[in-house]
């Protein structure tokens, strides 16, 4: 206990780190998210093949290498960002490849008979997507994107590895101060379950209120 009590503030920024790192993803991921199954079901081809590509390098790429080469590649082209911007990026781009799928997934849950009675009535495609097609769809997405949230907020530990201020990383100086490695840890994964509990407890109240009836 005493490791908590002694470094209180240590653990505290490292878990304000974390939360930030995970809100500010996830809004990203799942404004990217939506864009792209946008793009995946959308009549132009050339929309069709960006969405499918960049789902497919993202799902197929290690976060850890997506990570090295957002943090080391960017700059090399004037991108200069603070690492925490970068952070955001990686994992905010990488998270919106299953959010894109989830949420494609949803729009396939709607009846096809839907997008074309709003396309009868002169509907135009994004139209036809925002009013009628994802308000359903996102019934029936909650769930996956909940847990999707949830491995996001899991994979932001990589951030420490880059200099981030994360929980993980709140380790390393505890380890050099000579306190108990596992009592480190111990106090570590307490932090990440509030975490992942509180973004669970958020989703369960959507769920309840807007998911699909069972």
């Amino acid at each position: 206990m005493d490791v908590l009590t002694q470094n209180f503030s240590l653990y505290g920024r490292g878990l304000l780190g974390t939360v930030q790192l995970t809100v500010y993803a996830s809004l990203l991921a799942l404004a990217l998210g939506v864009l792209m199954a946008a793009f995946r079901v959308a009549p132009v081809a050339s929309l069709r093949a960006f969405g499918t590509a960049w789902v497919t390098v993202l799902r197929n790429t290690p976060l850890t290498l997506l990570f090295f080469a957002v943090m080391l590649g960017l700059p090399r082209f004037g991108l200069i960002l603070p690492f925490t911007a970068f952070a955001v990026l990686a994992l905010g781009c990488y998270t919106s490849a299953f959010i894109c799928e989830a949420v494609r997934s949803g729009i396939n849950t709607v009846p096809v008979g839907q997008g074309e009675a709003a396309r009868s009535l002169g509907m135009t495609f994004e139209q036809t997507l925002g009013a009628v097609v994802l308000p359903q769809a996102f019934r029936a997405v909650i769930p996956p994107v909940g847990s999707t949230l949830i491995a996001l907020a899991k994979n932001s530990a990589i951030a420490g590895s880059f200099s981030v201020t994360e929980l993980l990383g709140t380790y390393k100086p505890l380890n050099e101060m000579g306190y108990s490695i596992i009592w480190s840890f111990v106090w570590i994964a307490v932090g990440y379950l509030l975490v992942t509990l509180t973004i669970s407890a958020i989703f369960t109240v959507l769920e309840k209120r807007w998911g699909v009836p069972r």
